[in-house]
């Protein structure tokens, strides 16, 4: 099926600022609450929220085979369900109506009063029930610069790093949308020098700069997903920050792995940017040596050209930009991800989760976090308000933002934006 929603050269009659993240070649999904408390999947152009459920309704998807509640459901889930087939027909409609050239609703001013919405009119939702959520170390410069940091640095990389996707199953209940702050999580630590653990706030709370992708439904139990097939399953993409208590960690993660120090919180953008939009940004995946086993391995260009940044605001001060970086670092790619996390038969869902782990590149300001960025806490980062940064402190706003950009066109995500507030304090009873 033609992905004729990515035309170039389509413009809109919807206002799309110069530097937009949302032309409408990008058309992302997400799920808000309207001026009436009325919760619906919707669509974004330019900063026009676009509500599919009313759309619907009004028969603009005639023709399309969905079920009458499909758009007006409080999450994504049944939606991404239905497949790729199904999101290519809707992403390319969406495309057709809103198309600079046709006046089907441009001139129809009471159905655009029934399904516009200024973003100042609406309130961003969790786009989906996240039913499993998995979380990778696919990175090689962040793998390595932490084995070297905690480890060897001769041997910064456990032996079976290179053979395939390492990761860790999360936990989908803390998994945060943009703008809900984060309380400092308290956790057992191991001070340096002692000889037994202390329970208290944890001193190094930091960010982890990530992108996660969304699946549908894809296999039985006992089914691989074969490699070839991978991106068949997988919806879209979201920016993501796996926050991380890294004394917390440290004390807790030999010899099952990360817990605590992890499963406090995770936040994420709120529209979900399909792979079909991204398709003009794929770029070739680092050079893998030793070559993967045979089920992890691929052809084409699997990985995708994504600038990064994060940013770090003190409450009451200008934000600084602690970090640039790309997707395109990463050295295990989505489809060898999905790949090895089915090879065993593990069933996989609509709304399943998968984060890639920290994304960092090969220059200490690509880095993607502050354990790597301030070294361990040695090397202090300077912001705007002359105040220094080794991880992140109280009322702190963490601020990631990503977008592709090539030959004229941005395709973007928007943000994703989290306060840091102190430990959680309840509130007495009278």
């Amino acid at each position: 099926m033609p992905l004729s929603a990515n035309n170039p050269d389509r413009s809109s009659w919807l206002h799309v600022g110069k530097n937009s993240d949302f032309p409408i070649q990008n058309i992302p999904f997400g799920v808000f609450l309207t001026r009436d408390d009325i919760i619906t999947i919707g669509t974004r152009i330019g900063d026009t929220a676009i509500d599919l459920g009313a759309l619907h309704q009004l028969g603009y998807f005639d023709g399309i085979p969905l079920t009458d509640d499909i758009f007006l459901q409080d999450t994504l889930n049944d939606f991404i369900a239905d497949g790729r087939k199904t999101w290519r027909l809707v992403r390319n409609r969406i495309a057709q109506i809103f198309d600079a050239d046709n006046d089907t609703l441009k001139n129809n001013n009471p159905h655009k009063e029934i399904v516009l919405f200024r973003l100042d009119e609406i309130e961003m939702q969790l786009p989906i029930q996240v039913g499993d959520y998995t979380d990778f170390y696919a990175s090689k410069e962040h793998a390595t610069n932490v084995g070297t940091m905690f480890r060897d640095p001769d041997n910064a990389l456990l032996p079976n790093w290179v053979h395939m996707p390492v990761g860790y199953h999360g936990r989908s209940s803390s998994i945060i949308p943009s703008g809900i702050p984060v309380h400092r999580p308290q956790g057992q630590t191991m001070p340096e020098g002692a000889k037994t653990p202390v329970f208290g706030p944890s001193k190094l709370v930091d960010f982890e700069l990530e992108m996660a992708f969304i699946t549908t439904d894809a296999n039985d139990l006992g089914e691989p997903i074969p490699i070839a097939e991978a991106e068949e399953y997988i919806f879209g993409l979201v920016l993501f920050n796996d926050w991380s208590a890294r004394d917390i960690q440290k004390w807790e993660y030999v010899p099952l792995g990360p817990f605590l120090g992890k499963n406090f919180a995770s936040s994420m953008s709120p529209w979900i940017v399909t792979l079909d939009a991204l398709e003009p940004f794929r770029v070739e995946s680092p050079k893998q040596d030793p070559k993967p086993l045979e089920y992890l391995q691929t052809k084409g260009k699997k990985s995708f050209d994504i600038n990064l940044e994060v940013g770090i605001q003190p409450k009451g001060a200008k934000e600084t930009t602690v970090c640039k970086s790309n997707f395109k670092y990463m050295y295990w790619n989505m489809a060898q991800q999905l790949a090895h996390h089915t090879v065993n038969g593990c069933p996989v869902n609509s709304g399943d989760m998968m984060g890639s782990g920290t994304i960092s590149g090969p220059t200490e300001d690509s880095y993607g976090s502050m354990l790597e960025l301030s070294w361990k806490g040695t090397k202090p980062l300077k912001m705007k308000d002359g105040t220094e940064r080794k991880f992140i402190n109280d009322y702190d706003t963490v601020i990631m933002r990503g977008y592709c950009e090539n030959d004229g066109t941005r395709i973007g995500f928007g943000s994703v934006k989290t306060q840091l507030l102190p430990v959680f304090n309840p509130k007495k009873k009278k």
